[in-house]
């Protein structure tokens, strides 16, 4: 008689005989052992005259972009209003989750040009599952044959990513106006080592005024991250793209994004805003006077001295845009269902789902911070996707959970009238040996046997609040017909650091920036030719 498999939580850490044990934070966190937190990178779109404060300014003396205030007497960059680059978030499944084929589909030359019986059952699909197969039981959103293009870019219909999105979007309003691509591209299994992490080039993926790179740019901080890590996630940046300037702060809770806009107990005692800000000022001009007095007796006397004034500019300036100003996500209505009585749609998630489940409140955080114009681009990195558990209801739980998230960020930036870019990416991939799962949550597909970097591949969505988004191609490269990344079809195919420049490269495409993405990255040569760069894009500029 079988020995009865005991099902595993979405939480439950993961144990697997042909793996050492666990000895690192990135080795508890992809093993499920600990679990993942979220990051943002700074900037989007005018999120900020949600509060008429935000509009306010600073007193001319402090700061006066077009004259001489103290800030830019001492060159001290203050938060301003962010860019107008489209929000930016992207989701790290650490361990080696399945994306292709059992989720978003993957082809020869598109999703839909189908691979072969033996290389779907590879990618966990049992041939009666396969693309192009009739369902005897389709969902409501199927096109009848195993695939679902409710969200345009292509999913079996049966993904578990996709019928988590699907539970938390609107799917007659949202729904029409997303669309991705799938990007095929081999990564090495359950390491941080993939370089998969492209928030410091989000950050310099345009130009400013001065000339220099900048991309997506914020109004309370540039990045904050899961981990107290160069990347603020489980997988690597780019070496040649880390900033120590704008090296992540850690950030896990709606208390840590209400904390960076802290005013102290000034507004307990002052109600109005404005005595707060004139408060925080005249500290700023207290602090610049004794400075002017002191001998530090020191070399670099003048540069420290400026950084305790930046300090108090900065402080200042918070109070002034956040002084009686809440942005905790548990107190938004859009994102938790019935804190706010004047809301009159369900919030995105139950007060039982944030309450009872870090993952959702980690979202919550992220998502309300991009998406609201106090960041402009975040991570979020979710433990515990090494399940090649010899089953595959573990794998589908956990897949479950992370659409629900993904979802969650859509209808956010749907409901606040934002675009977005969602990008998903995991460090490896699993594969199938055919074997079949037939319980409740397994559904006849094929258990995930053992790690695989040849099944691997990223994808993102794109959220439009103006109207259906059309691509140009909706897969970057391709698979083999025997369920395997064809090495050799794009420049990210077999090269992790050119995958986070394509993604890049779709960001600024989708900003109209396109054009600038040979003078601020080299990675594809120094001057790669326009029709190059066309075909690693998805997508032409939001409308």
């Amino acid at each position: 008689m079988a020995k009865r498999r005991i099902s595993l939580h979405p939480d439950a850490p993961l144990l697997h005989r042909d793996h050492s044990r666990p000895v690192t934070r990135r080795d508890f966190l992809r093993q499920g052992f600990i679990s993942g937190t979220g990051m943002v990178v700074g900037g989007s779109l005018l999120g900020l005259f949600t509060n008429p404060r935000l509009a306010h300014a600073l007193s001319l003396d402090l700061d006066n972009p077009g004259g001489n205030g103290l800030a830019q007497q001492i060159q001290c960059q203050l938060s301003g209003l962010g860019g107008s680059k489209i929000p930016f978030i992207c989701f790290d499944l650490a361990g080696g989750a399945n994306i292709a084929g059992s989720n978003v589909l993957v082809g020869r030359n598109t999703p839909l040009d189908t691979l072969s019986t033996a290389g779907y059952s590879k990618l966990g699909l049992p041939g009666d599952m396969i693309p192009g197969v009739p369902e005897t039981n389709p969902t409501a959103t199927s096109n009848g044959d195993h695939t679902d293009t409710t969200l345009g870019l292509p999913f079996h219909s049966d993904s578990a990513f996709l019928k988590g999105i699907l539970e938390k979007i609107n799917v007659v309003a949202t729904a029409p106006n997303i669309n991705g691509a799938v990007i095929p591209a081999r990564s090495e299994n359950d390491t941080g080592n993939n370089p998969h992490n492209p928030m410091y080039g989000i950050a310099k993926a345009g130009i400013n005024s001065n000339g220099q790179p900048e991309g997506a740019t914020g109004s309370v901080v540039t990045l904050i991250g899961s981990r107290n890590s160069d990347s603020g996630g489980n997988s690597m940046a780019p070496a040649m793209m880390i900033d120590p300037e704008i090296r992540p702060t850690k950030v896990d809770r709606a208390s840590d994004v209400t904390g960076m806009v802290e005013t102290g107990n000034l507004t307990a005692v002052l109600n109005d805003e404005d005595d707060v800000t004139a408060v925080m000022e005249s500290m700023v001009r207290l602090s610049n006077n004794k400075l002017d007095r002191i001998d530090t007796r020191l070399a670099n006397d003048v540069d420290i001295k400026n950084l305790v004034r930046c300090g108090y500019l900065k402080a200042a300036d918070i109070a002034e845009k956040f002084a009686n100003v809440s942005i905790d996500p548990a107190e938004d209505g859009n994102i938790i269902d019935g804190v706010d009585p004047n809301e009159s749609r369900p919030g995105i998630f139950t007060q039982a789902e944030y309450d009872g489940d870090s993952e959702f409140r980690k979202t919550a955080a992220v998502m309300k911070m991009v998406i609201d114009g106090y960041a402009g681009a975040g991570t979020i990195a979710i433990g515990g996707y090494d399940y090649h558990t010899g089953d595959r209801e573990t794998g589908e739980r956990r897949d479950l959970r992370a659409g629900r998230c993904m979802g969650a960020c859509l209808e956010y930036a749907a409901r606040r009238g934002k675009p977005l870019m969602l990008y998903v990416f995991s460090d490896g991939s699993v594969a199938s040996n055919g074997t079949i799962d037939n319980s409740v949550d397994g559904r006849g597909k094929g258990v995930w046997t053992g790690d695989n970097s040849s099944t691997a591949a990223s994808f993102f969505l794109v959220y439009n609040p103006n109207g259906p988004v059309t691509p140009i191609r909706q897969q970057i490269g391709y698979f083999r017909s025997d369920g395997s990344v064809e090495t050799a079809s794009s420049p990210a195919a077999n090269n992790v650091n050119l995958l986070v420049e394509t993604v890049i490269l779709n960001y600024m495409a989708l900003n109209g920036d396109i054009g600038l993405f040979p003078g601020i990255f080299t990675g594809f040569g120094n001057n790669p030719s326009p029709a190059f760069l066309d075909s690693l894009t998805a997508f032409g500029p939001l409308v």
